[in-house]
């Protein structure tokens, strides 16, 4: 859970490495996805899960991996609270 705007800075960043992933086609350039990927991904398993867990799913799509739905108004500055998940 996470307000609107955050969802919505998010999402090009994870359509971003999910295409990254998916462009491996041989070995060199599986390594220069793994590098590009380093870039935004600090550690060692989330790099390990994007190629072998997540980029698989989505072979073959190009974007709408994320799906933002509305829960409610948080109380006191009355910011929209959202669900983001991967669709």
């Amino acid at each position: 859970m996470t307000t609107e705007k955050r969802a919505e800075a998010v999402t090009p960043f994870v359509d971003t490495l999910i295409n990254v992933a998916n462009a491996v086609t041989n070995e060199q350039d599986k390594m220069n996805a793994i590098r590009r990927a380093g870039e935004y991904l600090f550690t060692k398993e989330s790099s390990v899960a994007l190629f072998e867990q997540v980029a698989p799913k989505y072979k073959g799509q190009s974007s709408g991996f994320t799906r933002i739905t509305p829960i409610k108004y948080r109380t006191g500055d009355n910011a929209k609270l959202v669900k983001l998940e991967l669709f």
